[in-house]
């Protein structure tokens, strides 16, 4: 490993150490963000609300699709952060041999299911007929991508393990502006609308894949990748699935579930769909940002409990959930505060900004509740927990939120956006108050297993 970007995860100032890790890893995550944002603003502004429309709804069917194989990165990072921890650098290299052979498999797979299901998918979602053909090709050429967005995902995940979250950031930085540039070149320049915006994601996701096989290729010790020694271990791969699964699982069902929102959404018509979309990428950026605290807590905790240094654990927590409720707090609110003006870079519709500020009113004011959830389960998954937080999950948020909108959101008087966005804060508190409860008696468990050892 590359000590000019290692960060020692196991001694030294735990707040310190996991905000210089977690602020890189915060800009890297915007920054992917950006490929969608990049998209729906350059559409929005000089392809109509029709093509921002399209683009938008295509969101939370990717998430759908995509989150299953992104979760299986989730045991990748939580692996090799383990075996790195404990000094194994066999294991350590079998696991990133595995994991990379893994995102090709994965993101194949994805391009299949994506071509061949794109029509019939969007036409379950009930995306409205105006924006159909459109989303049908974006999202085609979105899912011919998904091979480099895996492979991104996976390494920068086994380099997030060891402690380097910059080079991923400088990565994507990279391939950041140059999918800014392709989207007005092939937008405004050769007007070619949904089509020109997908096409430069793909070519920028390519790049930032490239990037890091390289990295990882010129890496020295256990994260050395050689292209020729590619290979599945059967035994790395069963870890990788036990810890991954359920992470990626969790994730498909929340998807499924805005899934559901999302076509609750469709039903009131392509304002409020095109609203919800551009209020829902600038509540990406505040879930992003704190989401670098999640990651930073299952990177630390899972090396922690790889060196058996058991006691770091509750501060790792502790100095994990100060750090979400301040950047929730703040930049959930400050997204309130200038929602109309935020709102109105992605369209000039005063009913579209309209339609988008009551999204952001309800959710973004309280998001820090969502971040106190997500590291509560980056912790559990940190030590080893990894189907427990996915059925708490599971029931507490995706349950409830479907059963809400089976149930209150049918009522005449209730049938509005603004019960269905309400359910938001309602089953994040429900489930993190639940997540509390399993981390402290998981916790219990570890602090016997310390005791036994010292």
């Amino acid at each position: 490993m590359n000590k000019k970007y290692e960060i020692d995860m196991c001694s030294g100032s735990v707040f310190s150490k996991m905000l210089f890790f977690a602020l890189p890893l915060m800009c890297s995550s915007i920054l992917q963000l950006l490929f969608n944002a990049a998209d729906i603003v350059v559409v929005g502004r000089f392809a109509g609300d029709n093509a921002l429309a399209a683009v938008g709804s295509n969101t939370a069917l990717i998430n759908l699709l995509t989150n299953l194989f992104v979760g299986l990165s989730v045991g990748s990072n939580v692996l090799t952060a383990q075996y790195y921890g404990a000094k194994k650098d066999h294991d350590l290299k079998e696991t990133v041999h595995t994991s990379m052979l893994l995102s090709i498999y994965s993101g194949v797979l994805l391009t299949v299911i994506g071509l061949a299901g794109a029509r019939g998918l969007l036409e379950l979602m009930q995306a409205p007929p105006e924006v159909l053909e459109l989303a049908v090709l974006y999202l085609r050429i979105y899912f011919l991508g998904m091979s480099s967005m895996m492979v991104y995902n996976f390494g920068s995940a086994i380099l997030r393990a060891v402690g380097d979250t910059k080079r991923p950031l400088y990565y994507l930085l990279s391939a950041g502006i140059v999918n800014v540039v392709l989207n007005l070149f092939f937008v405004i320049g050769c007007h070619m609308g949904v089509a020109g915006v997908g096409i430069a994601t793909v070519i920028s996701q390519t790049i930032s894949a490239l990037l890091v096989v390289r990295c990882l290729v010129r890496e020295q010790g256990g994260i050395h990748l050689e292209i020729k020694e590619l290979s599945i271990s059967k035994e790395k791969l069963a870890k990788i699935m036990q810890i991954g699964l359920p992470a990626g699982f969790q994730g498909t069902v929340f998807s499924l579930s805005n899934v559901v929102i999302q076509s609750a959404v469709n039903s009131f018509g392509n304002i409020a769909v095109a609203g919800n979309s551009a209020a829902a990428n600038i509540e990406g950026f505040v879930y992003m940002a704190m989401n670098a605290f999640y990651q930073a807590t299952i990177s630390f905790t899972s090396q922690n409990y790889g060196a058996k240094e058991y006691k770091r654990i509750y501060k790792i927590l502790f100095a994990g959930e100060l750090f979400v409720v301040i950047t929730g707090t703040l930049l959930g609110n400050l997204a309130v505060f200038f929602g109309e003006t935020l709102l109105g870079i992605y369209s000039s519709s005063a009913e579209v900004v309209a339609a988008g500020m009551m999204r952001v009113r309800i959710i973004c004011s309280v998001y820090a509740l969502c971040g106190v959830m997500d590291v509560l389960v980056g912790a559990l998954r940190g030590i080893g927990y990894s189907i427990i937080p996915m059925i708490v999950s599971l029931v507490g948020a995706c349950g409830l939120r479907l059963l809400w909108i089976a149930t209150v959101f049918q009522i005449p008087e209730y049938h509005s956006l603004t019960t269905i966005y309400i359910s938001y804060p309602i089953t994040w508190t429900i489930t993190l108050t639940v997540h509390a409860i399993t981390f402290a008696l998981a916790a219990r468990k570890v602090l016997r297993q310390y005791k036994t050892i010292v």
